[in-house]
């Protein structure tokens, strides 16, 4: 540090020179206003004042030069000032936000757009496989099973199934899930024929099922869903009941409710009857029963077969028209 220079002048006894600037001060004083220097301490370390930024510094500057409050830093051996940085108002934020808003916008309108020009090929790859005809697998006692056979001439149906029945094994392979038979008909070339292994009635039964595409699946249910018409039974699909038969292995549907004057009712059929068995086919579940009646053909008589009282019975129906 060097020291303070005396100002020369006339008076000199009255004020000094600041060593680090050059700027007068009064001798006094123990800092330079001018560069913040503390006399015989180095770079004065305080925040009181700083000069304002158009203010005199070097020689002849006024000692009553105006400063104001602020923070100083140093840099070197010289006082730096650093300007109040600028702030964005309200507005410019909001502008701001809506910028981005738009922004996000487009590039979400651009994602969809691209997802939706995916092309085909990639979105059906991964449902090419073989179909059995069957509404949907779930796992049950040691196998899988299903609720329903449909549409009418699919594999499953050609094949001698019917809801409720449990596969066990699948061309050799056997099944516990709805994810293993899955992944084997993803396997099964299309149109291959398969040995299925199935119990009924807890009776271990054999088929052969040959598998379809989708496009003649789909094809089987659109000439099922344009016939002309449904066979009606007359009861409240919405009021039966899945029943074990007493003393067998055996499941049935109870009626629980007939519509009066239709067609199972005028047959003899009551309510309370339980169903196992429908023009010749082995009734387990609900789904199984309404399908069996939907593909009969209307004004058709069918054997119905009912357990009633633990006794059975058969009663023909003439059915109506749905």
């Amino acid at each position: 540090m060097q020291p303070q220079q005396s100002f020369s002048g006339p008076d000199q006894n009255s004020a000094v020179v600041c060593a680090q600037c050059g700027a007068p001060m009064p001798k006094e004083m123990r800092f330079c206003r001018s560069c913040g220097n503390r006399l015989g301490e180095g770079p004065a370390e305080y925040t009181e004042t700083v000069r304002l930024p158009n203010a005199q510094t070097g020689p002849g500057a006024s000692a009553t030069t105006p400063f104001y409050a602020a923070p100083m830093a140093q840099r070197g051996t010289s006082a730096v000032y650093y300007p109040r940085k600028r702030r964005m108002r309200g507005m410019t934020w909001v502008w701001i936000a809506i910028a981005i808003f738009f922004a996000s916008g487009g590039g979400l309108s651009m994602l969809v757009k691209n997802v939706r020009n995916i092309p085909r090929t990639v979105a059906t790859a991964t449902v090419s496989r073989s179909y059995a005809g069957v509404d949907q697998f779930r796992s049950a006692d040691g196998g899988v099973t299903f609720n329903l056979v449909e549409p009418p001439g699919s594999p499953a149906d050609i094949a001698g199934l019917v809801g409720g029945d449990i596969v066990t094994s699948f061309d050799g392979h056997q099944v516990k899930t709805e994810s293993e038979i899955m992944d084997l008909l993803r396997q099964t070339p299309i149109g291959k024929t398969v040995e299925v292994i199935y119990t009924r009635d807890g009776q271990t039964k054999t088929t052969q099922l040959s598998t379809i595409s989708l496009s003649d699946y789909n094809q089987l249910q659109r000439a099922y869903s344009n016939r002309s018409g449904r066979g009606k039974f007359g009861y409240d699909s919405d009021r039966t009941s899945r029943v074990p038969i007493s003393g067998t292995k055996m499941y049935g549907v109870q009626l629980n409710s007939l519509e009066d004057g239709e067609p199972a009712q005028r047959a003899g059929v009551k309510e309370g009857d339980v169903v196992i068995e429908f023009g010749g086919v082995p009734i387990r579940t609900e789904e199984e029963f309404l399908s069996r009646v939907r593909r009969a053909e209307p004004y058709s008589t069918v054997k119905v077969v009912v357990m009633r009282g633990g006794q059975r019975v058969e009663i023909p129906v003439n059915l109506g028209r749905n």
